[in-house]
């Protein structure tokens, strides 16, 4: 069925570049310029916030670009106030594009009396008038079903698998895939089976929350190039201990494919100072001034896969489509050549 009504972009404070990029990357696939609807997302003096659409948007088909990082709680408050100025002013379908989702970690009870607040997050979207969630490589994939409206999860693997084929083009052989937990199994064997590449598991063992007393690799990992694969990573310090032991069994060098840069604290520091050659993370948290300077951390975009689902959901098409490696790498060539 041919569309009427047109997509249209809002962005709030909590990654601007992110979403002008994902604006530009529409432009050049529709031929058609795509800008970010012109609204104001301001506090008072006491810090309550407010906002105001300058535009029309009586039945359009909206997206609100915004991820729920730090400060966690001003960001999701902008998104849901965001949507509901939209709702009030007649959109007609409002789509929340997450690119980190914030709480995500609260996704369980692990102790007795503690909440489980991405559920709450969940029905806090939900009841502001957010019809549709798209977002990246959740913590937790049963996250999807705190929501009682459609999520599309989209997953960085397809996109490290790309790097990885053009970074290591010469030693594809001498890879090693590493899951940094027991939970993060899934994730790594998903990008292991992307680039044919065997599979080694760090086992850590936590005394109290916050330590890590002991870690063992589980797996061969001697003259391998190891590539730690994780969704998160937010002070460092279980990565870095990690890419140590991982060169105490005999690895030749150790990289980290992270989803989403948190960095909190001494993080870049640590990064920065540890055994690990590289750390590549994606732009879906805003990377600071630290990150961007930090000689063994690189960047790399997610507004190309992000355009590309919105065009989707908005057209009706397969979102799930961007999985392959044949769709993503032409929405990524200008970066990665086909061999």
């Amino acid at each position: 069925m041919p569309q009427i009504n047109e997509p249209k972009l809002i962005a709030g404070n909590s990654n601007r570049p992110l979403a002008q990029a994902i604006a530009r990357r529409m432009t050049m696939h529709r031929g058609v310029h795509t800008g970010l609807v012109d609204a104001r997302v301001e506090r008072f003096n006491d810090g309550e916030i407010f906002v105001e659409v300058f535009e029309n948007v009586r039945g359009e088909d909206m997206f609100i670009i915004q991820s729920t990082s730090n400060p966690a709680n001003d960001n999701l408050m902008e998104l849901v106030i965001m949507c509901d100025a939209l709702r009030r002013s007649s959109a007609a379908r409002i789509t929340a594009v997450i690119p980190y989702f914030g709480y995500a970690r609260q996704d369980r009870r692990t102790k007795a009396r503690t909440p489980i607040t991405a559920k709450l997050v969940a029905n806090m979207m939900v009841s502001a008038g957010i019809e549709r969630v798209l977002t990246m490589d959740l913590h937790a994939a049963q996250i999807q079903g705190f929501f009682d409206i459609p999520v599309d999860n989209l997953y960085a693997s397809p996109i490290f698998a790309l790097d990885i084929r053009t970074q290591f083009k010469d030693r594809m052989g001498e890879l090693m895939v590493v899951s940094p937990d027991v939970g993060g199994v899934a994730r790594a064997r998903e990008l292991a089976k992307r680039i044919s590449a065997p599979l080694a598991i760090v086992d850590k063992r936590r005394e109290k929350p916050g330590e890590v007393a002991e870690m063992t690799v589980i797996g061969d990992v001697t003259g391998k190039t190891c590539l730690i694969v994780d969704d998160m990573c937010d002070t460092a310090g279980t990565l870095c201990k990690a890419a140590e032991v991982l060169i105490e069994n005999g690895a030749k060098e150790v990289h980290s494919y992270i989803s989403h840069g948190v960095m909190s604290g001494p993080a870049v520091e640590r990064v920065t100072n540890s055994v690990m050659k590289s750390l590549v993370i994606t732009d879906t948290i805003q990377p600071s001034a630290g990150v961007k300077s930090a000689p063994n951390i690189r960047v790399l975009p997610t507004a190309p896969i992000f355009a590309q689902a919105i065009l989707n959901i908005w057209n009706g098409t397969s979102v799930s489509s961007l999985f392959e490696a044949d769709t993503l790498t032409p929405i990524y060539e200008m970066l990665y050549a086909p061999a």
